[in-house]
């Protein structure tokens, strides 16, 4: 319990710090939110009323502890550009980029772990060999050009779906998954390719270690020592990788949501960068600094439970 504190307490300091940060780095760079919400119609009077009116013209450190307030409480405030309370616009595209990103994840564990204990199995084979060379290019293909290559085999050459042919949740469930599909391929490739790597390494390690000598001089089959003895403690650090992994989807997915013309998270942020809209930019950003924190959080206290020399050691 008290372990599970200290993380919450480091967890917390961390997310006041990074919103600080965030609050600090839109207020020192160049652009006017007034100008940008005035457009053709900014005279120096009404720059002026507006500013006073957004609190501009108050000192950082003020607006910043009134934002923060704000937050805290559920008020994420008001976007220059759409007039909509932040909390409104969010909740309604938070299922889209959510969705992707758990789908993206669910791709990752379920091409991974079967591939990876495969080339465990079988290291240095002839499919192994084919596995590696596949792996390091899918590693080396960032997500974002992942899905105009998907886009083009699937989209335009086998005509598997409609790019930009994106159907809103609301309208149809199947149609909104089946078209994140692609998507969520493009973004979990290269961390499954990660993954397989990683859990064949780890896997390779252990079987080199004392305690699985000694589970194979009792007669023990491959499978056996695998599935009972080293896959529990192989397993461990790839854990700690599909935490990291997930909290990349996230942001991943805000990148290829423009690929694949997915009204998400992706959208507003990039469009409110654009307009100087720092309210929305704000809090999307702090959520998703939220979301990597979070998944690390989870995965420290996975790993205690997985690994019991933690808890001798914290």
């Amino acid at each position: 319990m008290k372990y599970v504190l200290k993380k919450l307490l480091a967890m917390t300091a961390t997310l006041v710090a990074v919103s600080f940060l965030v609050f600090l780095a839109f207020s020192l760079i160049p652009g006017d939110p007034a100008v940008s919400m005035l457009g053709t119609q900014a005279t120096p009077e009404r720059l002026t009323a507006l500013r006073e009116q957004l609190g501009l013209n108050d000192p950082v450190i003020l607006r910043y502890l009134k934002w923060l307030f704000d937050f805290i409480r559920g008020n994420m405030g008001t976007s220059y550009s759409y007039s909509l309370p932040v909390t409104q616009m969010i909740l309604e595209k938070i299922p889209i980029t959510l969705t992707l990103s758990l789908m993206a994840f669910l791709f990752m564990l379920l091409t991974s772990i079967p591939l990876g204990i495969y080339t465990a199995k079988h290291k240095d084979g002839k499919v192994d060999r084919v596995i590696y060379i596949i792996n390091q290019i899918l590693m080396s293909v960032p997500s974002f050009f992942m899905g105009i290559l998907l886009t083009f085999l699937f989209g335009l050459v086998f005509r598997l779906f409609t790019p930009g042919g994106y159907v809103s949740y609301t309208v149809s469930l199947s149609g909104f998954l089946g078209y994140l599909i692609i998507p969520a391929i493009a973004i979990g490739l290269p961390k499954s390719a990660m993954a397989v790597k990683l859990l064949r390494s780890s896997v390779a390690q252990q079987r080199k270690l004392d305690y699985t000598r000694t589970a194979f001089s009792r007669g023990n089959s491959i499978n056996g020592v695998l599935y009972h003895h080293i896959l529990k403690n192989a397993l461990i650090p790839v854990i700690t990788f599909w935490g990291m992994a997930f909290a990349d989807m996230v942001a991943g997915s805000i990148i290829i949501e423009q690929v694949f013309s997915i009204p998400g998270l992706g959208r507003i942020l990039l469009t409110s960068i654009s307009n100087r809209d720092y309210p929305v930019v704000e809090a999307i950003i702090l959520l998703i600094a939220f979301v990597v924190i979070a998944a690390n959080f989870i995965v420290d206290i996975v790993y205690r439970l997985v690994d019991p020399r933690i808890s001798k050691t914290s």
